[in-house]
């Protein structure tokens, strides 16, 4: 997930570059009235990555719990990293993390149990499966795929489908959760040099989207039986900002290469296509309806979208930059994917390509807050983007805009989408109450727009239990169930109350409204 911004000097430069924006808050309340829900089947369940809860396992022998083979894994680890002073990393060690690789069965029974949800939504580690190259086969090698493929690991999903499936919960699979294999992305290598390092990731474009077109091919025959409900990439934007233009205390990705604004582009467009690739191979791959609804695989991509309002709509600066900020922050990556429309140079200007188009049936949506944008005279980052007509220097605050879950809802159910919220969640463990406020009034905005006429078909809370927030270790808690002692102990918070409450009523109750009001009025966009 992308957290939320922290509250930086704005003499701080890359501390603030990488969230570019000013949130904002909505004054009034809107007074409680009868509550539209959502429909029977709606989805209502918890978002989890595999690096970030897998490892602490409490007795699972440490080389089984931690995945060793990806590239976060490296870049938390390595002294050298750590020691740096912009890759930002709270030094907190992966043994601090939930162990849920040995606890799943645990927290599913929390999800059936204590929240009443009906899914999850959660990611297979690629170097989990393949911690060793595959360069050298087909992508219709199948058999040769499955030789080279980690069987420890591959049983060790079909026992996590398992358990879903005994507790009536569908599985939501993100194949990507931004992790990579360190035989695809050398991260302390190209942390020391990217221009040199022997293998790069996303900049290795060809490649990478060939393996990992192959990897979603693997996945699809493998687990089709047992998963209709697929997300190729996590946040492909927040992989390009702070890996490649600035890596900063709110959020830093491998390689954390600042102002790199070459690699950003490349690494932009080959996502796009990776994620199309990755599409097209589950499609084909996935032939088996595994819960009988009559649809094999379902496809969609989860994007972190952020609606951008002028600080001074009166401002004409104000105005372009919102403009420009939601341009580029919400609808290159977007329009590629549903329409082929390329924007290789961040300019505006596109290139149509057929074959990127149409290629998501559904939108996943992480929302957390939105952008209030002060504009410039001329480009901040020049050497990115003539549009970056935005001041990223100004400070930040995290604070809730639940409206604006709905506005971005309508915007993306107006281009022909379905729609998921793959993660909402805040971080506040010390008012127990700012999450279950938070949890409330956006699944109330949620509702609003799917009697509006959205197809909205599911909510995912990020996130189940604390789990190890990337550079951040630690160090945020966003789960609706916190950790005690070396036995990983999930202790309730007051949100889980509110959560089994929405899931029981597919939505706000009328009591649940009156206690959290929502704010009134849309956040508009530019």
């Amino acid at each position: 997930m992308r957290p939320p911004a922290l509250k930086l000097p704005a003499s701080a430069l890359l501390s603030a570059v990488a969230s570019f924006v000013v949130f904002g808050v909505a004054a009034g309340c809107q007074p409680a009235e009868s509550q539209p829900t959502f429909q029977p089947g709606f989805l209502m369940g918890v978002a989890t990555a595999g690096f970030q809860n897998d490892p602490g396992c409490p007795t699972t022998p440490e080389s089984e719990c931690v995945d060793a083979h990806s590239d976060w894994y490296h870049y938390v680890t390595d002294p050298t990293l750590r020691a740096s002073d912009h890759t930002y990393l709270s030094g907190d060690p992966l043994s601090a993390a939930p162990g849920s690789y040995e606890l799943f069965e645990r927290d599913f029974d929390l999800v059936k149990h204590s929240l009443h949800g009906n899914a999850v939504r959660l990611s297979l580690e690629w170097s989990r499966l393949f911690p060793q190259a595959t360069d050298d086969l087909s992508p219709t090698d199948l058999d040769g795929l499955r030789g080279r493929a980690d069987a420890r690991a591959v049983a060790h999903y079909h026992q996590v489908f398992a358990a879903l499936k005994r507790r009536g919960l569908k599985p939501l699979v993100t194949l990507n959760h931004y992790t990579l294999p360190d035989w695809i992305h050398d991260t302390v290598a190209c942390f020391k040099d990217l221009a040199t390092c022997p293998a790069r990731g996303w900049l290795d474009g060809d490649r990478t989207v060939r393996e990992i077109a192959k990897y979603a091919a693997f996945a699809a025959h493998e687990f089709g039986g047992e998963v209709d409900l697929w997300a190729t990439l996590n946040e492909p934007f927040a992989v390009v900002l702070p890996g490649y233009i600035a890596p900063s205390p709110d959020r830093t990705n491998p390689p954390a290469a600042p102002f790199a604004f070459d690699a950003a582009r490349t690494v932009l467009v080959a996502m796009i296509e990776g994620h199309a690739r990755m599409y097209d191979a589950l499609k084909s791959g996935d032939r088996i309806d595994a819960d009988g609804d009559g649809d094999a695989a379902t496809v969609g991509l989860v994007y972190n979208v952020t609606p951008a309002v002028p600080r001074d709509p009166e401002n004409p600066r104000d105005a372009q930059g919102a403009k420009n900020f939601f341009y580029l922050y919400n609808e290159v990556f977007l329009n590629a994917v549903m329409r082929g429309d390329v924007d290789a140079k961040l300019d505006g200007t596109t290139v149509h390509r057929a074959e990127l188009e149409g290629r998501l049936d559904f939108l996943g949506i992480n929302y957390y807050t939105r952008a209030i944008i002060d504009g410039t005279a001329t480009p901040f980052f020049a050497g990115l983007s003539p549009l970056t007509t935005f001041n990223p220097l100004s400070s930040t605050i995290y604070t809730e805009t639940p409206q604006g879950i709905y506005d971005m809802v309508m915007w993306a159910s107006e281009r022909g989408y379905p729609v998921i919220i793959t993660e909402n969640g805040a971080s506040d463990p010390s008012d127990p109450a700012v999450a279950s406020r938070y949890l409330a009034t956006h699944v109330g905005w949620l509702a609003r727009a799917a009697a509006d006429g959205a197809k909205v078909r599911g909510y995912f809370y990020w996130t189940l239990v604390d789990n190890y927030e990337w550079n951040h270790g630690m160090q945020m808690r966003f789960g609706l169930f916190g950790l005690e002692g070396a036995q990983k102990v999930r202790t309730a918070r007051p949100a889980v109350d509110i959560f089994r409450q929405l899931a029981d009523a597919r939505g706000l109750t009328d009591e649940l409204a009156m206690r959290y009001p929502l704010p009134t009025g849309s956040v508009g966009n530019p």
